[in-house]
């Protein structure tokens, strides 16, 4: 009977249990760069400068349209700086398609409105609008640090970063005492804390003369003074608060990972990582880092924009290849993070198809929502291509689901490339605390979500 239970059962095992001391020490190495790559990667903008940093010491060369290619050639493409395309082109013509792994870098967040700055009660405070799905009770009585750019009328672009460095002020959205909030915790958990109410508290000192709004003018005399900025110039500005945590280990045994972003800047490292590593691909390799998927993946830097279809057409145009050709012949991974089972709330998750932490890439068939809504739920006969192939290069791989069928759900870039024609499925890093200003990872997991698009990558 235990021959024939080995035989048909289908049993998981923690990747711990599986994995040797060599790869081990491979799996800290490799996530000790990431952390420090996801420590100076607050927003997409600054992701899309280190990567291209990272990119350019790696060999590759900005693609202008016309340039020659050949075998070995590695090519990048920025998209308005909060996108980034890669390729490193392959020995066969991409009419035999291409391997395609995309994922984004732009995670929740609180921007700042277009005109943010007000003065109430001799305090002063910007307004937000939050970006993406959050708790927004999660977002108060933490400190927040400020990122983005202004945008001058001259044309001029001023860069903002203020409270990255230990020695720089920081920001907090306010809550009340528990001894005033009687009312307030009547309230359910969406209504505790409102959109409206999300506001920076940035200043208290009164400038030195008469007059009304005596702090915000003090607050803007600050910002003038260091950034040459008016009031009139947040109309034309991108500034947007994060969470002001470091990355860190987690755990006494230093298993995991905890910071901001993981969702989905983990795999978007996997991804160039795995490009960078790539060594004479035989089929074109191609790595997107996409803008815009938390609120839709709309506009010009996310994936339903034709900025994908124009790089690639001029990689085809090279070849004399038809773009929709070579579409119909390539492999897409959607790298995206999935839920990680959280044995804390068992009731929201079917234990055994969620994904764990530290048994691997989570491999997800379809998101959506309850019937499968919005997803492009990949074919059985990809799902066997990655069985095949991460079996066979030991990469170590789960099944995941996004919860009980009727209890939520979500949704990648896999459903857009997935429309142009591309074999596509979604893997990625399991993630608890998803969409949280601090999200938690499990190192072995990363390192398999690099090791697995690699394979991608590498397979003839």
């Amino acid at each position: 009977m235990d021959e024939l239970r080995s035989k048909l059962f289908y049993e998981q095992k923690n990747g711990y249990d599986r994995i040797d001391t060599a790869e081990h020490v491979a799996v800290e190495e490799y996530c000790r760069d990431y952390m420090a790559f996801l420590n100076n990667s607050r927003t997409e903008r600054e992701a899309v400068i280190n990567a291209i940093d990272q990119a350019r010491e790696c060999g590759f060369v900005e693609y202008r349209p016309g340039m020659e290619l050949h075998p070995g050639m590695k090519v990048y493409r920025c998209n308005r700086g909060k996108a980034l395309m890669l390729a490193v082109i392959g020995k066969q013509s991409l009419g035999d398609g291409c391997v395609i792994a995309g994922a984004h870098v732009d995670s929740p967040r609180l921007d700042l409105k277009q005109i943010p700055l007000y003065e109430t009660d001799e305090l002063c405070y910007f307004r937000t609008h939050y970006y993406g799905g959050i708790k927004k009770y999660q977002w108060v009585t933490i400190p927040l640090e400020l990122h983005g750019v202004v945008m001058l009328k001259s044309g001029e672009v001023v860069d903002v970063t203020i409270g990255r460095d230990p020695d720089e002020p920081r920001f907090v959205i306010t809550d009340l005492l528990p001894h005033l909030a009687q009312d307030q915790m009547k309230k359910t958990l969406a209504e505790g804390i409102t959109g409206e109410g999300l506001h920076l508290i940035i200043g208290s000192i009164p400038y030195a003369d008469e007059g009304k709004d005596r702090v915000k003018l003090a607050v803007l005399s600050i910002l003038n003074d260091a950034y040459g900025i008016n009031e009139e110039d947040f109309l034309s500005a991108e500034l947007v608060a994060v969470p002001a945590f470091d990355v860190c280990e987690v755990g006494l045994d230093r298993s995991m990972i905890g910071g901001y972003g993981h969702d989905d800047r983990v795999c978007a490292y996997a991804e160039l990582k795995a490009i960078f590593d790539v060594k004479d691909p035989e089929r074109t390799c191609v790595c997107i880092l996409a803008d815009k998927e938390e609120t839709g993946s709309d506009g010009v830097s996310g994936m339903q924009s034709r900025a994908f279809d124009t790089f690639m057409e001029d990689l085809c145009a090279a070849q004399n290849v038809e773009l929709r050709r070579c579409y119909e012949n390539s492999f897409c991974l959607s790298a995206d993070v999935t839920a990680a089972y959280d044995p804390l709330y068992p009731e929201v998750s079917e234990k055994r198809s969620e994904a764990k932490l530290n048994y691997g890439m989570g491999i997800c068939k379809f998101t959506g929502a309850r019937g499968k809504s919005g997803t492009s739920d990949a074919s059985a006969e990809v799902v066997a291509y990655l069985r095949r192939l991460f079996d066979r290069e030991g990469v170590l791989w789960q099944m995941a689901e996004l919860g009980k069928v009727d209890q939520g759900g979500g949704g990648t870039i896999a459903k857009f490339m997935a429309n142009r024609n591309i074999d596509t499925i979604d893997a990625g890093v399991p993630v608890m605390s998803m969409h949280a200003p601090f999200e938690l990872v499990a190192k072995l997991d990363c390192y398999m979500t690099y090791k697995g698009v690699l394979a991608a990558y590498s397979d003839d």
